[in-house]
């Protein structure tokens, strides 16, 4: 009731007809052009002066209308991917599931994509038929169509919305904008469907939610924990693009949390709740998730590495602890459990090689900070990854993990004199200092060098 009655104040008309979107005016929506960025605003108007039609769509939109700053802009076109790569010089086709034009303008890349089509037909513009495999998920999707086929193929009413830039007005085809200000997050279509043809849309969802502080639809939230098992079905490179998205919201921690709610942490971090199982583990991931918060809100860089590094670390001890304590050395340990956690985690997550190395040495520098006597702590401020190093020690220390002691020292040591350093190294302990080798000595010039020979 609450839906229809804020529609008729937007200005829907031929409510009866699903192909006939409300077309809301600026003086309803509030969306201001110049919050648009420039190099979005020249590609759709570059795209109509060429006789397509365009829009600003998807996330962008959403998020000015919620009063958030969009990370990028998505433009939507009736313009196949080969119009549009001709309209632009700098532009380039690529995605193989979908095909999609990269357009830059200046230093913005434009992700621009054609209006998708309904599954199983063939496309207004001659696009291929959707292929799906045995569990429904697509795996290709060049279906193209009009932009009433678009706004039902998008996956929430929230997502679905067109701003047109020359006009500044939105049209709204399934109520987004009603769903935006009732804070609700709504399935287009089935859900279950939806979810087989695309099972990221389950974390998609926890995401949204989180970020925009919407409630997810009774409908669109009960399939979730049942249909959770599909994940498996995703490739581990697109969980972790999803992940990394979740991680980096600015609303990390609300999307952990709820991600544990709706049952889904089994299929993306298997480890989740290993680690929030245990009082330190618990207190370690919070105190890292809501300084990544802090940093994101903040404009502040982060670092994917250092992320995943806090979410693994109590399991990565926990695999390390047993080694130790069967008298395995320790550093050639630590780098057996750390190898072991991250295949564990690469069964679901494709944490690509460079992160997967900054990770290891964040992890690997730890036992390191705790040798503070002789030459070794100057080495260790010259390791690469000594600052994020660093402060996953301070991390550890708040979390009562290890002695504050530690991480006070080493705060002391990166910003002190060369000669408060040198007088900061704690005494070697005993039995740690090698004895040295003594050099053998050369033989006298015309002595014989082999005895046994001299007869």
């Amino acid at each position: 009731m609450i839906r229809k009655f804020i529609s008729r104040v937007l200005g829907r008309k031929n409510a009866g007809n699903r192909n006939q979107p409300a077309i809301i005016a600026a003086g309803q929506h509030g969306l201001q052009r110049d919050q648009i960025s420039r190099g979005c605003r020249q590609t759709v108007e570059a795209l109509q002066e060429n006789g397509y039609q365009a829009y600003i769509v998807g996330g962008a939109v959403r998020d000015l209308l919620a009063g958030l700053t969009p990370k990028d802009f998505d433009v939507a076109t009736n313009a196949t991917p080969e119009q549009v790569r001709r309209c632009f010089r700098r532009s380039r086709i690529i995605g193989r599931r979908f095909q999609i034009v990269h357009v830059n303008m200046g230093a913005e890349t434009i992700e621009v994509t054609t209006f998708r089509g309904h599954h199983g037909e063939q496309g207004e513009h001659g696009g291929n038929k959707a292929q799906t495999d045995a569990q429904g998920r697509l795996l290709r999707d060049n279906v193209f169509g009009s932009q009433s086929d678009d706004a039902a193929r998008r996956d929430f009413t929230v997502n679905a919305l067109y701003y047109d830039p020359s006009s500044e007005t939105i049209i709204d085809y399934h109520h987004g904008v009603a769903d935006l200000q009732q804070k609700t997050l709504r399935m287009i279509g089935d859900p279950k469907t939806r979810y087989r043809e695309d099972p990221v849309r389950m974390l998609r969802a926890v995401r949204l939610a989180a970020k925009i502080g919407l409630s997810i639809d009774p409908e669109a939230r009960r399939p979730i924990r049942e249909m959770a098992d599909l994940l498996d079905n995703v490739p581990p490179s697109r969980l972790f693009d999803e992940m990394l998205k979740l991680l980096t919201s600015g609303h990390a921690l609300r999307c952990v949390t709820r991600l544990r709610e709706e049952g889904l942490h089994d299929g993306v971090l298997p480890l989740l709740d290993v680690i929030l199982e245990q009082p330190l583990g618990e207190r370690f991931v919070v105190l890292a998730l809501e300084a990544t918060d802090r940093r994101v809100q903040e404009g502040k860089p982060i670092s994917p590495g250092f992320l995943f590094a806090t979410l693994l670390w109590h399991q990565v001890l926990a695999t390390w602890e047993p080694l130790k304590s069967r008298g395995e050395p320790p550093i050639p340990s630590l780098f057996v459990a750390m190898d072991e956690v991250l295949h564990v985690q690469a069964e679901k997550l494709a944490i690509t090689r460079r992160i997967a190395g900054d990770i290891k040495d964040i992890w690997g520098l730890q036992p390191r900070f705790e040798q503070r006597s002789g030459k070794r702590p100057y080495g260790v401020l010259q390791q690469p990854r000594f600052k994020a190093g660093y402060d996953f020690l301070l991390l550890r220390a708040e979390s009562g993990e290890i002695d504050p002691a530690i991480g006070d020292w080493w705060s002391e040591f990166l910003h002190a004199s060369d000669e408060a350093r040198a007088a900061m190294l704690l005494p070697a302990a005993p039995g740690s200092v090698k004895k040295r080798r003594r050099r053998r000595r050369r033989p006298a010039e015309g002595s014989e060098q082999n005895p046994d020979a001299a007869e």
